[in-house]
């Protein structure tokens, strides 16, 4: 195809707190370079972050009036002269952090949405070295949660190494829980999922029967509700959604030895009213505390790898799709709460 002169995109705007998003015309250059690929983008998933950068409580520094969101679904257009890996037409997605290939490089983060522009656009180019090809078998809706969402909860699982993982409990009903959900019930790990909502944990329970949850409002003892739903044992691995505070009840949920705390989030804001030494308690239960940053390249491929081999559905995933022009309410209704799962923004008709 030819490259279009011009595409629609948003962008989020400067001034006072809450921002908001806004449409913008942006240009495309007239000739890719070698290893240039242009995405014409058919999805994108928000994420927590996205909505976070617009109301003051995302806790790192952002490019102004950037182009927000990491998640997207798109479809090769063109590629450069030296482009080997990928054809036009492959269904293909673009990694979370441009410097994260192998999860060893050495250099900043440079994420999607936030320190270089996202992919809320109609189309986006990118080297070819930052795509990775989607499973043939997803929806461009389910193939949108898997960048940001998706790989966060196949790292925080540990990429399931843990010795004999059994059980995974799961803060909250937002996207990476309820991805790290279908992960454990494609690899037989059962899991536990938590939140305020009676409604929303019955919604959960229609999933799958081995899908065990806890409303933390009326439970008062979560160790103890943990132990009894583990015949005791407690889980393998804490997907933390919520942020530190939470932390040493976190480890109290782990079984006796070896199992992974993993804060991924901040719903609840980034302090705890603990003391340094209730952090003592990974020893006595030889754990760890696992910070994740979304994943690398190479996680996402594994991820890939595992949804396409188990022939996994993310539909479940999937709460409302908006389409493009109604982007600003998308993020609204995100923010709200009121979601299970997934937000999706539909940028191609």
């Amino acid at each position: 195809m030819s490259i279009p002169e011009t595409y629609k995109a948003f962008r989020r705007t400067t001034g006072d707190l809450p921002r908001t998003i806004g449409p913008s015309t942006e240009h495309l250059p007239r000739e890719l370079r070698p290893h240039d690929v242009l995405l014409k983008i058919h999805t994108v998933s928000l994420n927590f972050r996205d909505v976070a950068m617009l109301h003051g409580r995302y806790p790192v520094d952002v490019i102004a009036r950037g182009i927000p969101c990491s998640d997207a679904a798109a479809e090769v257009a063109a590629i450069g002269s030296a482009v080997k890996d990928f054809a036009i037409g492959d269904h293909v997605s673009v990694i979370f952090d441009l410097n994260n290939i192998t999860g060893c490089d050495d250099e900043p983060s440079r994420a999607l949405g936030g320190d270089v522009d996202g992919v809320l656009r109609e189309y986006a180019i990118f080297e070819d070295k930052y795509i990775v090809q989607l499973p043939k078998h997803l929806s461009w809706e389910e193939a949108a949660t898997i960048t940001c969402a998706g790989v966060t909860a196949w790292t925080a699982l540990d990429s399931l190494k843990a010795a004999k993982p059994r059980s995974a409990l799961l803060q909250g009903t937002g996207g990476v829980s309820l991805f790290a959900l279908l992960i454990c019930l494609a690899a037989g790990i059962r899991p536990i999922i938590t939140s305020s909502s009676d409604k929303k944990l019955e919604d959960i329970r229609k999933l799958d029967l081995d899908v065990c949850t806890i409303n933390y409002r009326t439970v008062s003892d979560q160790a103890s509700e943990v132990k009894r739903l583990t015949d005791g044992k407690g889980v393998d691995f804490v997907v933390n959604n919520t942020g530190p505070a939470s932390i040493p009840e976190d480890i109290s949920f782990l079984r006796q030895r070896g199992g992974i705390v993993s804060l991924v989030g901040f719903l609840a804001g980034t302090n705890g009213d603990w003391q340094p030494s209730a952090i003592m308690a990974l020893m006595g239960k030889f754990s760890k505390l696992k910070g994740i940053g979304v994943g690398s390249k190479e996680d996402y491929i594994d991820l890939n790898r595992f949804l396409a081999e188990k022939k996994v559905s993310l539909a479940p995933l999937i709460d409302r799709v908006f389409i493009f022009d109604e982007s600003p309410a998308a993020f609204d209704y995100l923010y709200s709460g009121s979601h299970v799962g997934k937000v999706i923004i539909k940028v191609q008709d």
